[in-house]
């Protein structure tokens, strides 16, 4: 019982609970105030940006951004002249990550990753991941990827189809957190898996969308906790060893700085126009930036508006501190991937990756659940349009037309940045609203971030 492959390791599950904090915990987490009493609650010093991918990979490798290269939750690709965000494919990551180390020491090592990032293509034992259809009519249907590939088969045949929409979406809900939830009791019971992995989501989305102190945020947190109750019971009813982890704190923000809006109005953003709409033409761009919550990688083609971007930036409302190539070096960031200057955002404010000067001319995607077309983060994805009526009954109409086979746009995300009321990224945060590691083992002041691989690793192996 808790041993692994009855070599000596300790079979270890992790579960991430994307922003819980200090501050969230409490009243409204019942189970784990309970089970934090008989554990170490240590605060973890936030990498930057403190976003999913960055913080995720940090953890994972034991290395800065600067080595492993994810600079954010995406990046301009050069060689292709193309932003890019939420790539899956594991051979991004260019340092080693915990399962490498661990095969390393002990070749019967297993790995199950479920659902944290860059799950495809690694070298764990098994994988799931979210994974949507495209199809060629347009349309969009959830689903998830997995390795072994009939894993994937296995859990949708028992739990049903990944709930993609509640994943991410104005439609997101505790569904997809429970979904992942009783997908990795199946996948640990059926492989007994070294270490686990576990990505719960859910408090990310409610946090961004209403605040710290938003009317939903305790009904969340309840719901978070059973699941989390859940799992932990099941774990160490077994005798394994559980961690607690999340990854950054969301503050409560009330300014979006448009930071492209400010780039073009320099002459230095290059759009292009298609049917009347305007599309960043970012290969063609003096200079742009790819705006990721809190902080904003800003890309220069032509190195000569490097000093009058960095003082425009620098005097602008909302942006804490801009980064060059010195603090790029300090914050470890200093890799090819990151932009030519990094902004910062202040504790009220986020980046939008807005571009154009007139909603007329806002591309569709911009209206719409696109992740992978628009050149930045968009929290509004997770709100409907406010100002169109009957959005639900206008929502299931085009549903209907596209399953008739019609063409059309989900047109229903409003492009109203003031809507978000919550965001991460920076690290200049409270204690309070740092991340977190709840395991057995009490560490002397905040752990940095790259200390979590090894937290990891002698939990398993012993110190």
């Amino acid at each position: 019982m808790g041993f692994a492959k009855d070599r000596g390791m300790k079979s270890l599950v992790v579960i991430d609970v994307v922003g819980l904090t200090p501050r969230m915990l409490g009243k409204s987490t019942p189970f784990l105030s309970q089970w934090i009493q008989q554990k170490q609650l240590n605060t973890i010093e936030p990498v930057l940006p403190a976003v999913t991918c960055t913080a995720q990979t940090t953890y994972l490798t034991g290395q800065w951004p600067s080595e492993h290269g994810i600079v954010s939750n995406g990046w301009y690709f050069k060689d292709e002249c193309e932003v890019k965000l939420w790539r899956q494919s594991n051979k991004l990551v260019q340092s080693d990550s915990i399962w490498d180390e661990a095969k390393r020491r002990d070749p019967s090592f297993t790995c199950a990753n479920m659902f944290w990032w860059y799950n495809m293509y690694s070298n764990v034992d098994f994988s799931v991941t979210p994974r949507p259809q495209y199809l060629a009519d347009g349309r969009k249907m959830p689903d998830c990827y997995s390795h072994p590939s009939d894993l994937r088969d296995q859990l949708q045949k028992d739990l049903g189809i990944f709930p993609l929409f509640d994943f991410w979406g104005p439609k997101t809900s505790i569904k997809s957190s429970e979904w992942i939830a009783e997908a990795s009791l199946k996948v640990h019971d059926w492989n007994h898996p070294t270490l686990m992995l576990i990505y719960l989501p859910h408090l990310d989305y409610v946090l961004q969308k209403v605040g710290q102190s938003g009317q939903a945020v305790s009904k969340d947190l309840l719901e978070i906790d059973g699941v989390c109750a859940r799992l932990i019971r099941h774990f160490e009813n077994k005798g394994v060893n559980v961690h607690l982890i999340s990854e950054y704190g969301i503050t409560d923000v009330d300014q979006p700085i448009h930071i492209n809006r400010i780039l073009r109005e320099m002459h230095l953003v290059q759009v292009r126009v298609e049917r009347g709409l305007e599309l960043l033409d970012a290969g063609g761009s003096r200079a742009f930036a790819m705006a990721d919550h809190q902080i904003a990688h800003v890309y220069l083609n032509d190195p000569n508006c490097l000093d009058v971007v960095k003082k425009r930036l620098e005097t602008t409302p909302g942006i804490q501190m801009v980064l060059d190539d010195a603090g790029k070096e300090k914050y470890h960031l200093n890799h090819d991937r990151a932009g030519d200057l990094v902004a910062v955002a202040d504790s009220r404010s986020w980046f939008t990756y807005y571009y154009w000067l007139d909603d007329r001319k806002a591309p569709d995607f911009a209206r719409m659940v696109d992740i992978h077309k628009k050149p930045g983060y968009d929290p509004a994805e997770m709100f409907l349009d406010p100002t169109k009526r009957w959005i639900i009954p206008r929502i299931a109409w085009k549903v209907l037309k596209k399953k008739l086979g019609f063409r059309m746009v989900m047109d229903v995300i409003p492009i109203d940045a003031s809507l978000v009321k919550g965001s991460h990224g920076r690290i200049d945060v409270d204690d309070l609203d740092k991340p977190i590691l709840v395991s057995d083992r009490k560490h002397t002041g905040n752990l940095k971030a790259t200390d979590v691989r090894d937290t990891m690793l002698e939990a398993i192996f012993g110190v």
